[in-house]
């Protein structure tokens, strides 16, 4: 069903906790996982975490995920990506053929008044495949 799920992180809480829904569909569907990490392109008028610019900080992230699902038997590619998150997490679903998204919300992500410029709602709404928003 999930042959390729595609698991994009960032430094927050919510996408920790999203990975441990990934390690469970992998190992249930035997899944292909791949993991993105978007070094992001500040926007006009957006903050955007610190840790999210540097190309150093991405590199080190995608190595500690990359470890916490071998630790688990699972094996992953990684992909580090520059852009708007959101385009870039769809155009690598598509390019790369997922059948699911798996994603943290940051929370407020879907349910703020500017919700509409959230990351998760940009993504369920362009995605070229089903997206599960882990809270």
């Amino acid at each position: 069903m999930f042959k390729k799920i595609l698991f994009p992180i960032d430094q927050t809480r919510e996408s920790r906790h999203a990975a441990e829904i990934v390690a469970g569909l992998v190992n249930v569907y035997r899944s292909q996982l791949i993991i993105l990490s978007v070094v992001a392109e500040p926007e006009e008028g957006k903050a955007v975490d610190p840790a999210m610019t540097s190309p150093e900080a991405i590199a080190k992230l995608l190595e500690t995920a990359k470890s916490l699902f071998s630790d688990q038997g699972i094996q992953t590619e990684t992909m580090e990506r520059e852009g708007n998150p959101a385009f870039v997490i769809c155009d690598t679903a598509d390019e790369m053929d997922v059948d699911l998204i798996v994603m943290g919300s940051r929370g407020s992500d879907l349910t703020d008044v500017d919700s509409a410029e959230g990351v998760s709602n940009r993504v369920i709404n362009l995605s070229p495949c089903p997206v599960l928003v882990v809270p």
